[in-house]
């Protein structure tokens, strides 16, 4: 696994999808992002590893576009402007949820490295993702 850090887009899997972004036509980088989410989603067998880095990079791109998101990685993610992804919160957070349930090879290979930072920031993705009732503020775990 090229993997330097526990990040979004820490890993040579996920920068090139943002490489990839950047050389899609702007009308087809928000259909790329949501074919992601859904490829992760759509698996009921084993999830493999890949699929789901990139996976979470579109969910990170989604939640860098909401309330209390993170900007996404100035160095390995997409340079170019993306479109509104707001609308792919719930596909962001389905795809978050089945990283996280077993048969997942990410999920697994980071529970074997000791994965609680990388937990972690799937945890803060979700908790972005979420819908915020109206005056709430944002808690992170």
């Amino acid at each position: 696994m090229g993997t330097w850090d526990v990040g979004p887009f820490d890993n040579d899997t996920a920068a090139d999808f943002g490489g990839d972004l950047d050389e899609a036509a702007a009308g087809e980088r928000a259909g790329i992002v949501r074919g992601a989410l859904i490829r992760v989603i759509d698996t009921a067998a084993n999830l493999e590893a890949p699929e789901s880095e990139v996976a979470i990079a579109a969910a990170a791109l989604v939640a860098a576009q909401c309330p209390g998101g993170e900007p996404a990685d100035p160095v390995y993610g997409p340079e170019e402007s993306l479109p509104d992804l707001t609308g792919l919160r719930d596909l962001a957070l389905q795809a978050l949820d089945r990283i996280m349930t077993e048969p997942s090879e990410l999920m697994d290979l980071w529970a074997e490295a000791g994965g609680g930072p990388w937990c972690a920031t799937i945890r803060r993705l979700q908790n972005v993702l979420l819908p915020q009732p109206p005056g709430e503020q944002l808690r992170l775990m």
